[in-house]
């Protein structure tokens, strides 16, 4: 996947947010026309904070109060895609809903209200929406310390609105730092508004841009700067756990197991097996395994015991399962002028499709339909699936 890791070390500002995605190649012509179409045409400069060389944004806008209604006409206004309007209304939604929460029902918006934060957050959303990523990661959040002064007078730091804004988020933050406001409402609403991965969810990757986007300040011993990363992840199986149920049973035929093995796989079961063995004194058995989610552990261990009169089942919990993504899609096929469609499921790794397989019931009841084999329809259909696979990879590269 391509990813985009927000590095707030320093804080964030919709500014800062703008020009560290400008920095790591976001469509600058699209995220000026956008800006402009709002405002007016901001100031883009090359800055130096600390040493690091980083991207400067000033919006030329005016000082301005405006109502929350206000504030989604010109997100209307903005020339910019429908996406980009639309998150960049749900941004303002966040931080209405967190000023509602600090000074309860109000008029007008105050620090966050004034026409530099609409341009901030439609640059901000445009430079993302043109980097095409597939998801963002944000990094631990420093918001500052101390008090400030706003609108309503002295306020502690980080500011009550910005502390609503990343309740419920996941996404890490600390108060340290200067004694002074480094993260804003209109940074954390737009970092809350664009998370969709945690750092954990990444694994290995490799770093393809780096960008920084300047804070008005500048301090002499700590660059105030946000970094951005724009990254690829090396293909890896998706986990999950799973719970592991096993009993030996050596007084059950083979029909009261197969009945056992179709209610299990029925009640929801990932998976269901019975593997000959050879059990205590010599005797011939089968070791009979349930593979469930934890939640339903206990009612299979229930189902296990009333199916197979088993007085005795052993729990290997939280097994950590690595798997495959997955898909489910019908495909056409086509047997000897015959037609049908048959769901067929697709494995993928690395945004690659690896293995294609056809949904055996359907494809069973094809082939009895037909009076043939149904390993010959089963081949059929896997073809089908195959050149479906390579039909739209062919398509994909005609439209690059």
């Amino acid at each position: 996947m391509r990813v985009l890791i927000f590095d707030p070390f320093h804080g964030a500002a919709g500014d800062m947010i703008v020009g560290a995605l400008l920095d790591c190649g976001a469509d600058r012509g699209q995220v000026i026309r956008a800006m402009t179409s709002v405002v007016g045409e901001p100031v883009v400069s090359t800055v130096t904070r600390c040493g690091i060389k980083a991207i400067s944004l000033k919006t030329r806008a005016t000082p301005a109060h405006r109502t929350l209604n206000e504030i989604l006409v010109r997100c209307e206004q903005a020339d910019a895609p429908v996406e980009v309007v639309s998150m960049a209304k749900r941004v303002f939604a966040r931080i209405g809903a967190a000023e509602e929460r600090v000074h309860g029902s109000h008029t007008h918006f105050h620090e966050v209200g004034a026409d530099d934060a609409v341009a901030d957050v439609i640059g901000a959303c445009t430079a993302l929406h043109s980097l095409g990523v597939d998801g963002v990661a944000v990094l631990p959040i420093t918001m500052g310390r101390g008090t400030s002064k706003g609108a309503h007078g002295t306020y502690p730091v980080p500011a009550p609105a910005t502390v609503y804004i990343f309740e419920g988020t996941n996404i890490a933050t600390r108060v340290g730092g200067e004694e002074e406001e480094l993260c804003t409402p209109t940074g954390a609403a737009l970092l809350a508004e664009f998370v969709t991965l945690q750092e954990e969810d990444l694994g290995s990757y490799e770093i393809k841009a780096v960008g920084y986007g300047a804070g008005t300040s500048d301090p002499q011993n700590t660059p105030n700067v946000l970094r951005a990363m724009l990254i690829e992840t090396a293909p890896v199986l998706l986990q999950d756990s799973v719970v592991v149920l096993e009993t030996n049973v050596d007084d059950v035929s083979g029909e009261v197991i197969a009945n056992a093995i179709t209610r299990f796989m029925d009640a929801g079961a990932r998976d269901a097996t019975a593997i000959p063995c050879i059990m205590k004194k010599g005797r011939p058995g089968y070791r009979i395994s349930v593979i469930c989610t934890e939640d339903k552990s206990a009612d299979f261990a229930e189902l296990m015991a009333r199916e197979l009169g088993t007085l005795g089942i052993r729990c290997t919990p939280a097994v950590h399962r690595f798997i495959a993504d997955r898909t489910t899609e019908e495909v056409e096929v086509t047997f000897h002028g015959h037609h049908r469609r048959i769901p067929v499921k697709f494995g993928w790794l690395g945004g690659s499709v690896y293995t294609v397989k056809a949904e055996f019931e359907p494809a069973r009841t094809w082939a009895a339909d037909l009076d043939v084999p149904v390993r010959v329809i089963l081949q059929a259909v896997a073809e089908a699936g195959w050149q479906s696979v390579r039909k739209k990879q062919g398509g994909a590269k005609d439209e690059k």
